[in-house]
């Protein structure tokens, strides 16, 4: 009775964090950093080719939208998707191809207020 007391209050979470994955992964397809940041952390790592650091949200929506303004993107899709077990976190690895060329694209993670957001954000040139 105790694991399903405790599967339904993670529930809604995991629930949210799909419907989550699946408008990241929209806006960076579409190179929307302003529709990405919504899913950030009050700070958050960011690192793109040349920058890596822990930025406050609106700095790496910032940060972002230099990268998407010099990154064209074309497409984005879905590589691998998990969550860490024992814990509220989740991680998606997916590839970025841009007008120039391809990124490996990890992002991380975990509830915070109640809600999944992002904590890390990774764009690695391949």
């Amino acid at each position: 009775m105790k694991q399903l007391l405790l599967a339904l209050a993670f529930f809604p979470a995991w629930i949210g964090a799909d419907m989550n994955l699946s408008d990241i992964s929209k806006a960076i397809g579409d190179g929307n950093a302003d529709a990405l940041g919504q899913y950030f952390d009050q700070s958050v790592e960011v690192a793109v080719p040349g920058a890596e650091d822990v930025y406050d949200k609106a700095k790496a929506v910032g940060v972002v939208k230099d990268f998407f303004t010099k990154n064209k993107p074309k497409t984005f899709s879905q590589v691998h998707q998990g969550s860490s077990s024992g814990s509220a976190s989740q991680y998606c690895i997916g590839n970025l191809v841009t007008a120039g060329a391809t990124f490996r694209v990890y992002i991380y993670m975990k509830v915070s207020c109640g809600k999944q957001l992002i904590q890390e954000l990774r764009f690695d040139k391949e």
